[in-house]
């Protein structure tokens, strides 16, 4: 263990890859807009300068660490330094913090409330390009952008999608689709990471509380809510709980005092799901079919096989994801009401799920709209509810039954362990235990392991993050690995580091990784088959069961 000193203080080191990290580690807080853990070092902000003890000055990001360095955070000549450089940034900033959706969570605003920035001395000169509207999940907005290329990194080396990317020279730099296209136009999945990690109020996610408040106040239709796995681990956060508290009886009734009519937890249809893809998955291997079958519940996943795999499309479960099956199970109960259907996920992708064509069933959308972790989390703060006080409830009959194996959905390689354990019958807490250690847990960006299911040997890859997803299938296109079985999320460690759940450093989304196995822990029933609800839920749907489980998403072609 090597040592330096910050600010007086013995910090102690190992493996960091710069100074910025030490600080981190160490709890101390030094400014920056451009760095970010998961991204290379881009150095472009500057606010991260320290001083070392002849005086000069260093970017801490690019600043390698060394055993008995002493550096200081905190000078008059640092002072001074970060409050220039946040006035050129306010420059190019667009400024309306009192209605901007960012406001109170704005990096830029915090730091220049932090060290005094209350006056700009120079002209401002923000981009004058139109705000992008057009994707259903994000907002970019050109006249916020400090340029301080996170959102660029993460769309690159995260996703591997490369939606965007800095244009022109200078002044002129911009954040761009190239070729003045729009995200609607792009390859942009819609996942949303550009978003989470946009310091600013450049790219945001779509805001559609209006709408939500619209609903409830229209007395003429009855407002049935779903509620992801995965939101109950992010919006503990937002009120100052740990991840690994049970919330769901809280979020249950946040959403009544909020004037929801019906109120559903989406881990139903994960089990739902389960059993619909474990029995296609079967079929094929039965058929001979050519594999490996890929898991359907990721919408930023699906659009990506559109984009650049559709040849593998027949290879992709039918299954419906979870919130579409949900929302079929409330068209078929409540088809003598006027029912306005919500889902609240972690994820900005489902919203353009929500709007996709293949979703519309007996001419109208399964789910009308799709709200955040977030977007749930700014209505409770604007209702003045005491999130972090309020007693529980259940959820609602008759759908108020689900596994421990429909909570895990929520995390990387929930979906295959929840496959396993239903293959495996596996009931009692030292067979899950068992299947644990197979190989399928962990937040690995890709997870390959084999298990035996009867006489078979199955090969299983896990992969989240879509640089990954990429690279796990060119080695499958080449040859180099045969799976029967893929598992693909396309936000890093799964729905838990949702584009649409409150931003987290890795420390925190390992929190809410182990929070969402805890709550699959405090289950009665931990196996899909085990759920006594499904009887219901398949008499409810008839003879239509696959018609309204099942998509059939559309033959493309590869531009």
């Amino acid at each position: 263990m090597k040592r330096m000193i910050i600010d007086g203080i013995s910090c102690e080191f190992e493996n960091a890859r710069n100074v910025l990290e030490v600080a981190k580690q160490n709890h101390i807080d030094i400014p920056s807009l451009c760095y970010c853990e998961s991204l290379s070092v881009y150095g472009g902000c500057r606010l991260c300068v320290v001083e070392n003890e002849r005086g000069a000055v260093e970017a801490a990001c690019t600043m390698v660490p060394k055993d008995g360095m002493v550096i200081r955070t905190n000078t008059a000549k640092l002072r001074k330094h970060r409050q220039m450089i946040l006035e050129l940034l306010l420059v190019s900033h667009r400024s309306e913090c009192t209605t901007c959706d960012k406001s109170g969570k704005c990096k830029l605003q915090e730091y220049a409330k932090r060290y005094g920035v209350k006056d700009v001395r120079f002209p401002i000169n923000y981009c004058k390009e139109p705000i992008d509207n057009s994707s259903d999940c994000i907002v970019r907005d050109p006249s916020k952008c400090i340029l301080c290329g996170k959102c660029v990194r993460m769309c690159a080396e995260i996703q591997n999608v490369r939606a965007i990317d800095i244009a022109n020279r200078g002044s002129s730099s911009i954040v761009s689709c190239g070729f003045g296209r729009k995200l609607a136009d792009s390859d942009c999945v819609g996942c949303g990471q550009c978003a989470a990690v946009c310091p600013t109020g450049a790219l945001m996610i779509k805001n559609e509380v209006s709408e939500m408040w619209k609903a409830i106040y229209n007395s003429s239709k009855s407002v049935a809510v779903q509620v992801a796995p995965a939101v109950r681990v992010g919006i503990a956060e937002e009120f100052g709980l740990p991840a690994d508290v049970p919330v769901m009886g809280k979020i249950v009734t946040a959403l009544r005092m909020l004037g929801v009519d019906y109120i559903f937890d989406t881990s139903l249809t994960a089990d739902l799901t389960i059993m619909e893809e474990s029995a296609e998955f079967m079929e094929k291997l039965k058929n001979g079919d050519k594999l490996p079958m890929f898991t359907s519940c990721c919408p930023a996943w699906i659009k990506r096989v559109e984009n650049k795999y559709p040849h593998l499309m027949p290879q992709v479960s039918t299954c419906g994801s979870p919130m579409e099956m949900f929302g079929a199970l409330i068209r078929q109960q409540y088809a003598d009401e006027d029912v306005f259907s919500v889902a609240v996920m972690p994820c900005t992708a489902k919203k353009a799920e929500a709007k996709r064509p293949e979703l519309i069933k007996d001419d109208e959308r399964l789910v009308d709209l799709v709200l955040t972790t977030q977007e749930l989390a700014r209505m409770i703060d604007e209702a003045g509810i005491d999130f972090a006080h309020l007693p529980d409830s259940e959820p609602d009959s008759p759908f108020n039954t689900y596994t421990g194996a429909g909570v895990i959905f929520g995390v990387t390689g929930g979906v295959t362990e929840a496959v396993i354990r239903h293959v495996l019958g596996a009931t009692t807490d030292e067979s899950i235990c068992k299947i644990a250690e197979c190989g399928v847990r962990g937040l690995e960006g890709i997870k390959a392991f084999e298990i035996t299911a009867g006489d078979v040997q199955l090969k299983i890859a896990v992969a989240n993050g879509l640089a990954n997803a990429d690279k796990l299938i060119e080695k499958i296109e080449s040859g180099e690995e045969f799976f029967h079985f893929v598992e693909i999320m396309a936000c890093p460690n799964g729905c838990i580091g949702g584009g649409g759940q409150p931003s987290a450093c890795q420390v925190r989304k390992a929190e809410r990784y182990e929070g969402i196995f805890v709550a699959d822990s405090e289950c009665s029933l931990r196996s899909s088959e085990q759920n006594p609800a499904l009887d219901g839920v398949y008499k409810l749907l008839r003879n239509r069961a696959h018609d309204l489980l099942h998509v059939h998403y559309p033959d493309h072609k590869a531009e």
